[in-house]
């Protein structure tokens, strides 16, 4: 395997890595707000209940 060839495949899985932790998190913050929909923010108010 060429010098090439390796960095491609360092950049690919570093990318893919970068990739997976991103929609990990974004799926985090989806179920978090589906599930306590009363605890969002809006428009610079508190939250509507002190556990949020």
């Amino acid at each position: 395997m060429t010098p090439r060839v390796q960095k491609r495949l360092a950049v690919g899985a570093a990318l893919t890595v970068v990739a997976l932790f991103a929609g990990a998190n974004l799926h985090l913050l989806t179920v978090a707000l589906q599930s306590q929909p009363e605890c969002r923010e809006a428009a610079d108010l508190i939250p509507a209940k002190r556990a949020c």
